[in-house]
């Protein structure tokens, strides 16, 4: 059976959901396929119970400002993040003043507080606070060493802790838990309940190929029947998390030589006691100890995941060869090309200490793992927490101006130079900053439909505001605009 569409999305995660969204808005007449080969959409990277939720906006997370050798603190990094995620935050107002989407269902006011011990920590937390504060994105992150105040912020943290042991806090008070499952459900329901789009769930991709006039081709098989199906489309995309990087392989294209992934794992420790739940209400993050990848920076965080309140703190993260939760073993070393293998086995040899942390973190004992979380929550009961896998996380390896490989943490679009086919690589902060990414597919891929005077270009300046204009140089712009996310989203309350 061939099917004729003009756009086809593998992966049924937030990515794929958000390019599919935005791709119809744009232009109604599009037919859309999106493919998936689960039986649920948002059911790997994307479900709850699979990432941090952490509305990623450069608050918190410490190992977005790194400090060199001479105490120098950068925050170039934290403000990309935060203008990116500002910009799914009016994606989703959009949405949300349309009636399309209910923000109490996916997205809850959570503050977002980072906390140090320590003198070196707290020097480093007062340097990051001044830096950040200065500028108008983060102008209103608050910092304290006032143990009254902190037993305010985060009280399980200040609960049983030594009051004669030096701490400091920052506090954004309007940040986000965001429940991406359920937000990508919702997004997928929407695109359901338009004309011009298909769905289709247990369908894996076996093969890409691209003919002459440069339409693609991808083959599917129905998980159920084993009846095989093609999709003939304009464009492709990939978003299928720690599956884009096989798949991408798949389709030959000269732009993905070179890309590898390096795979890791997560847990988290979960607790749904209420009384202990009803504590905290804030995503508190801490400094990842020395050689932790990025994706392990421990937090203690309040989630809403599918309606249910629960405490995470974690992940701690190990060594895997999956490139995710329902995959193999196998593919690690299925992932090996004559193109890729030089840049992969450097990036190996140059992350020796990395794999031994992970490695180390796969056998800690649960008494460790307590042990890491009373660093946060010092009266934490053994008793009170359960053992939860996380979502796999495949880090991309790519080359760098020498030629040589380099793990890089964060995420890459790949895309055809024709514009044909674009797939996303990489991990955090992922998620967050799907609308930015999306808009990049899209530029990078339609550049006369996004040029200035493109019919695409207008349309998104009504559904993002800020689209074309930068909020790390525009004051002005990003007060009008927080304001206007803030309200619609329900996180100024």
């Amino acid at each position: 059976m061939t099917t004729t569409t003009d756009v086809v999305l593998v992966g049924g995660g937030v990515m794929s959901a958000t390019l599919g969204v935005i791709l119809r808005e744009l232009d109604p007449s599009l037919h859309i396929t999106l493919v998936e080969r689960l039986d649920h959409v948002a059911h790997e990277s994307t479900d709850g119970w699979n990432n941090a939720g952490t509305g990623h906006a450069g608050y918190c997370e410490l190992n977005y400002t790194p400090e060199d050798e001479h105490g120098n603190v950068s925050i170039e990094r934290a403000q990309q993040i935060n203008e990116a995620f500002e910009v799914s935050l009016q994606l989703w107002s959009y949405l949300v003043r349309k009636g399309e989407l209910s923000p109490r269902d996916f997205i809850h006011p959570t503050p977002h507080q980072s906390f140090v011990w320590g003198e070196e920590g707290v020097s480093f937390l007062k340097k990051r606070h001044q830096m950040m504060s200065a500028h108008h994105l983060f102008r209103d992150m608050e910092f304290t060493e006032d143990p009254r105040v902190l037993e305010d912020w985060m009280p399980l943290i200040t609960d049983g802790r030594d009051p004669m042991e030096k701490v400091a806090a920052t506090r954004v008070r309007y940040g986000a838990d965001v429940d991406f499952g359920s937000l990508t459900r919702a997004l997928v329901a929407y695109l359901e309940s338009k004309p011009n789009f298909e769905l289709l769930l247990n369908h894996p991709v076996t093969s890409f190929n691209q003919n002459e006039n440069g339409r693609w081709r991808v083959s599917t098989r129905n998980g159920k029947t084993g009846e095989s199906r093609k999709l003939r489309a304009d464009f492709v995309f990939i978003g299928a998390g720690g599956g884009a990087l096989p798949l991408l392989q798949k389709t030959g294209i000269p732009e993905s030589k070179g890309f590898g992934g390096f795979p890791v794992s997560g847990q988290w420790l979960v607790c749904r006691k209420p009384e202990v739940v009803e504590r905290h209400n804030s995503k508190v993050y801490g400094k990842a100890p020395v050689g932790a990848p990025p994706m392990s920076v421990p937090h203690l965080d309040t989630r809403i995941i599918n309606g249910e309140p629960a405490l995470l703190f974690g992940p701690f993260a190990g060594f895997t060869t999956k490139f995710q939760k329902a995959g193999s073993f196998l593919d690690l070393f299925s992932s090996v090309r004559s193109g890729n293998f030089s840049s992969m086995f450097g990036a190996g040899m140059s992350n020796m200490d990395l794999t031994r942390y992970l490695i180390g973190e796969v056998f800690q004992s649960p008494e460790e793992r307590i042990d890491s979380l009373r660093n946060y929550y010092p009266r934490a009961k053994y008793h009170d927490w359960t053992l939860q896998h996380a979502g796999k996380r495949v880090q991309v390896i790519k080359k760098d101006a020498q030629g040589r490989g380099v793990l890089q943490f964060g995420t890459e679009v790949v895309a055809a130079s024709d514009g044909s086919l674009a797939a996303l690589l990489g991990a955090s902060p992922g998620a967050s900053t799907a609308a930015n990414a999306m808009i990049d597919v899209l530029q990078r891929c339609f550049p006369e439909k996004m040029s200035d005077s493109g019919d695409w270009t207008r349309r998104l300046k009504e559904i993002i505001p800020s689209h074309g204009r930068s909020l790390i140089d525009d004051e002005a712009l990003l007060r009008e605009i927080r304001t206007y996310t803030l309200d619609t989203l329900k996180l100024d309350e």
